[in-house]
C-alpha cells in the first residue's frame, strides 16, 4: 500500500451509499430504472468528473538500499511525485509525458550519490492514473465503504488461493481495501465501464499476483495453467487425469509436464515451510552422538543443522513491521541459496525459471547470508 494511500481501518464495512430503486411491486424488471449510487452527497459518475484519470510518465525501480524518501521527495524536479510500496519494496516515480528517460537518468545518479543502486528499474509512457486522494474525501470514504464488502463477497470463488497469502481476517480486510484503491487509480471513466464492473474484473488478476509476488511469475503461472488444465479435465472427463493425459491435454511433452511439476511442488514446498510461518528458534534438532554415530549419518545431521539454520534466516524478522521487507519470508533468498547450493542449479538458471534478475536475487542472497553468519555463530557456540 502506497505511504499516501487512504487508511482501510478507518472504513467500516457499513454503506452510506443511497440504494437502488427497483420500483413498484409487481412492475416488469426490465423497466426498472437502476437509480445511481451516491457517495458523501455526490453522485458517484460526477464524482469521477472531480478527478478525472490523466496520462503521465511514470518509473518503477527497487533499491538495494532503502532511500531516504523525505530527502528523495525533496530534490525530486518540479511537478514530479513518488510513491513508495513497504510491502514491496517498489518506488513509483510520476512526471510529465515524455520525461520517462530524464527521469530515469536522474533516478539512478541520485541513487548512486546516496550509496544506493537501483533494481529493475524501468520506465512507462502515458500511464494513465489518478490519485485516490484528488477525489473529495467523503466521496472516497463512501466509496470504499460500499465496495469493500462487495469486493469481499465477490472474492468468495476465490478464497482458497486468497488463504494461503492472507491466512489472517484482518490482513485480508487490509488487502481488499488496498485493491479497492488500486482500482480507484486505475479506473478510466471515459470508457463507459462501470466502475463496479471494473473492479470485479481486476480483482481476480490481483488475486493470481498474491502469487506472482509472494513466489515469482514463472512458478505462479505453471501453478495456475496445471491446476486449471487438471479441473478441465476432471469437468470433462469426471475423474483426475493421468501424467500422459495431463501432458497430451495442456500441449506439452511429458518431460516438460515433469520440469514444471517439480517447480509448482517447490513452490507448494515453500508455501508450507512451518519455520518460515512459526518460530524457528522453538524448534528443537537433535543431533546423534558424534562418537556413537557413523560419519554418514553425522554428514546428514550437519545438513539438517545447516538447512535448519538457512530456513531460520529466511523468517519474518519480529521486531519488523509486517507491511516492511524484513517482516515478511525471505522467500527469494531461500530459493536462491538452497536450489544453488543443493538444487544444482546456478543462478542463472534460476534466474530464467523465476523470471528475475540475477542482481534481485543476490539482494534477498546477501540478506539471507547477513542472518546465516550470525545463526552459525550461536550453533558453533
Amino acid at each position: 500500500m502506497t505511504d499516501n494511500a487512504l487508511s482501510p481501518t478507518s472504513l467500516a464495512p457499513t454503506s452510506t451509499a443511497m440504494p437502488m430503486s427497483a420500483g413498484p411491486a409487481g412492475t416488469d424488471p426490465r423497466h426498472r430504472i437502476r437509480q445511481p449510487l451516491v457517495f458523501g452527497g455526490i453522485p458517484e459518475a460526477e464524482g469521477w468528473v472531480l478527478a478525472p484519470i490523466t496520462p503521465r510518465d511514470r518509473v518503477h525501480f527497487r533499491v538495494d538500499h532503502e532511500l531516504p524518501l523525505a530527502e528523495f521527495r525533496s530534490e525530486l524536479p518540479d511537478g514530479v511525485t513518488v510513491t513508495y510500496d513497504q510491502g514491496d519494496g517498489l518506488y513509483r516515480v510520476d512526471g510529465a509525458c515524455g520525461s520517462a528517460a530524464v527521469l530515469a537518468d536522474w533516478i539512478r545518479a541520485w541513487a548512486a550519490r546516496h550509496g544506493s543502486s537501483t533494481i529493475g528499474l524501468r520506465a512507462e509512457t502515458d500511464v494513465r492514473r489518478r490519485a485516490p486522494r484528488d477525489l473529495p474525501a467523503d466521496f472516497l470514504t463512501d466509496l470504499c465503504r460500499h465496495y469493500g464488502p462487495v469486493s469481499l463477497k465477490r472474492l468468495q470463488r476465490n478464497m482458497s488461493t486468497i488463504r494461503l497469502h492472507l491466512p489472517d481476517p484482518d490482513d485480508l480486510g487490509q488487502q481488499v481495501y488496498e485493491w479497492v484503491l488500486k482500482a480507484v487509480a486505475q479506473y478510466d471513466e471515459t470508457k463507459g465501464v462501470p466502475f463496479g464492473a471494473f473492479l470485479a474484473t481486476q480483482l481476480s488478476k490481483w488475486v493470481h499476483d498474491l502469487g506472482r509476488n509472494a513466489h515469482g511469475r514463472t512458478a505462479a503461472d505453471t501453478e495456475h495453467k496445471q491446476q486449471k488444465a487438471i479441473a478441465a479435465f476432471i469437468t470433462e472427463h469426471q475423474r483426475r487425469p493421468s501424467e500422459k493425459e495431463l501432458a497430451a491435454y495442456m500441449g506439452q511433452s511429458v518431460a516438460t509436464l515433469r520440469r514444471n511439476s517439480q517447480t509448482v511442488a517447490t513452490l507448494n514446498g515453500l508455501r508450507n515451510l512451518q519455520s518460515l510461518d512459526g518460530g524457528p528458534d522453538a524448534t528443537e534438532v537433535l543431533l546423534p552422538d558424534s562418537s556413537e554415530a557413523p560419519d554418514e549419518i553425522m554428514g546428514e545431521a550437519e545438513q539438517t543443522l545447516l538447512s535448519h539454520a538457512l530456513t531460520a534466516a529466511c523468517a519474518p524478522d519480529p521486531e519488523a513491521r509486517r507491511d516492511q521487507r524484513a517482516g515478511q519470508p525471505n522467500v527469494l533468498g531461500w530459493a536462491t541459496w538452497y536450489l544453488t547450493t543443493w538444487g544444482g542449479q546456478t543462478k542463472t538458471q534460476l534466474s530464467q525459471e523465476l523470471n528475475t534478475s540475477v542482481r534481485n536475487m543476490n539482494v534477498y542472497a546477501d540478506r539471507v547470508e547477513q542472518a546465516m553468519k550470525k545463526r552459525l555463530a550461536e550453533l558453533v557456540d
